[in-house]
């Protein structure tokens, strides 16, 4: 833990140009020439307003369509969740596992192999939900289950379903899990559906031309669907399930005397902030007129996961900001930009782990097509046509696959940037010495946001690891061409040389009181 008044080492690793541009997948068709429509007798003209009303006209047609299909779709679902209590997808709830249920009533689904699945109670997970059920009825709390089931040694539902949870932690049982368990309704027997919808929403409200973004919310309660019978073997009681329902739904006590707070506190780290022991994000919290972030790690977390955290971590702010913006301008000052720019493009795709993947795959590829060559010239020496034919239909079949894969790995590996590119990235910032110099806590956040920072705080060595990634915070893919440079999966990077303009090793801070 940082002792008061001393400042927190930070130890710097590679900055790694951002890029989301993605290879054209299969099946994709780069066009070099204007559009071409018969309607119009030949290319649309963008100057030409007659061109433009038919095209607005066949955008309108487009649309209408669009939402006629939809709902069409969404009755069919609808009716076949009520009526038939059909299984209609996603993963399934946890204490329940998917079986068999039968060939697909669509022939020609049937046809392609798809057959029908049913939920059925998990032998290991089914009693834990029975145990959550009892255990809120008896009077604990979600804290208090969650830190009975971890102590107890029970996969929590992203530990126990890695496959379905590869994004989360895992490590333990979480107030959410269990209130999401307590508000699941298909835990009562019957097939619930439309619980939630998807809206397009604006990326950006001030410019409507960056497009919109799809965002899940849920529906209230009288729009999910329920089916009309049981569909399949209830883990707890209708008359269970409805009490529960109604003790979450009670109004909490409201602490009286309590006086709100007249501005947001500003905390510069919000989200950026790790602990180096659990990985967890640190919470911010208001001491001594200053702020702090702190990892609350119960002692039953740390017991079942073998983990020796302390039960509070805590760290200050004002520690880790004043020798992280004395290493942020020192790397972008502009005397050692260029060197830094250089750095940067020579880092892309250093470790990238899909790079063996594609080579594995391109050598698969080159496999089918030599095998292709080698019975051409079978049925050229005089071999039996109908014998190798077939050899080339199995072949070709394969060489397909593969290349499929290859499109598919193709498309996931990020286009390497050029120096002049990586620049501009870097230019888009501007000064970053004035803007750190002359920023407010909110105007920081937004520029560390937009550097895409990420900050381990290692209490043990009393140490931050700051890790950098341009324009990791934007979370979506913006539709214009030129947005698409500021995107990039984070890449861990340690150059054994250290170069002048690269983030390296630095275990020196000098005292910034």
């Amino acid at each position: 833990m940082a002792q008061r008044g001393q400042q927190v080492p930070i130890q710097r690793h590679a900055v790694t140009p951002p890029d989301r541009q993605q290879q054209p997948r299969h099946g994709d068709r780069q066009r070099s020439g204007p559009l071409w429509v018969p309607e119009v007798g030949g290319p649309i003209d963008p100057a030409n307003e007659a061109h433009e009303l038919i095209m607005s006209k066949f955008g309108g047609i487009s649309k209408g369509e669009r939402n006629r299909i939809k709902l069409r779709v969404r009755t069919s679902m609808a009716a076949l969740a009520q009526v038939e209590g059909r299984y209609l997808g996603g993963r399934p709830p946890y204490g329940y596992r998917l079986v068999d249920a039968g060939p697909h009533p669509n022939p020609a689904k049937a046809a392609d192999g798809k057959r029908l699945r049913r939920l059925e109670p998990d032998p290991l997970t089914g009693p834990m939900v029975q145990r959550i059920f009892a255990e809120f009825l008896g009077g604990k709390g979600l804290l208090a289950i969650a830190e009975g089931l971890t102590r107890d040694g029970i996969l929590c539902p992203s530990a126990y379903d890695r496959a379905r949870n590869r994004h989360r932690s895992g490590i333990a049982w979480s107030k959410a899990a269990v209130r999401a368990i307590l508000l699941n309704p298909r835990y009562t027997g019957r097939q619930v559906w439309n619980r939630q919808r998807k809206d397009e929403v604006l990326i950006d409200v001030n410019d409507g031309a960056l497009g919109h973004m799809t965002k899940l919310r849920w529906n209230d309660s009288e729009s999910w669907i329920w089916s009309q019978q049981p569909s399949h073997d209830a883990l707890v009681e209708d008359e269970t399930f409805a009490r529960v329902q109604a003790l979450l739904a009670a109004p909490r006590r409201v602490q009286e005397g309590r006086k709100p707070r007249r501005t947001p506190r500003p905390y510069v780290f919000r989200g950026l902030l790790f602990c180096g022991i659990c990985e967890r994000r640190m919470q911010g919290r208001w001491n001594n007129g200053k702020p702090h972030y702190r990892c609350v790690f119960p002692r039953e977390y740390a017991q079942v996961n073998h983990i020796d955290h302390p039960r509070s971590v805590y760290v200050r702010e004002e520690l880790i900001l004043k020798p992280l913006d004395k290493s942020l301008a020192t790397i972008f000052d502009p005397v050692r930009l260029p060197d830094a720019v250089r750095a940067m493009s020579d880092a892309q795709l250093a470790d990238d782990h899909r790079l063996a993947e594609l080579e594995t795959v391109r050598r698969a590829v080159a496999e089918c097509e030599r095998k292709l060559t080698s019975y051409r010239a079978l049925v050229d020496a005089g071999s039996d046509p109908a014998v190798v034919a077939g050899w080339i239909a199995e072949m070709e079949a394969k060489r397909k696959v593969e290349q499929m894969r290859l499109d598919r790995v193709m498309g996931k590996i990020p286009k390497r940037l050029t120096e002049g590119e990586v620049a501009e990235i870097v230019a888009t910032i501007g000064d970053m010495r004035k803007a750190l110099r002359n920023a407010g806590s909110k105007d920081k956040a937004e520029v560390y946001g937009e550097l895409g920072l990420r900050l381990t705080y290692e209490p043990a060595r009393n140490a931050v690891i700051a890790q950098a990634e341009l324009g990791r915070s934007c979370t979506k893919v913006c539709p214009r061409a030129e947005h698409h440079r500021s995107h990039m999966a984070h890449r861990h990077l340690q150059p054994h040389t250290p170069h002048p303009g690269q983030l390296t090793d630095w275990n020196h801070v000098p005292d910034g009181n």
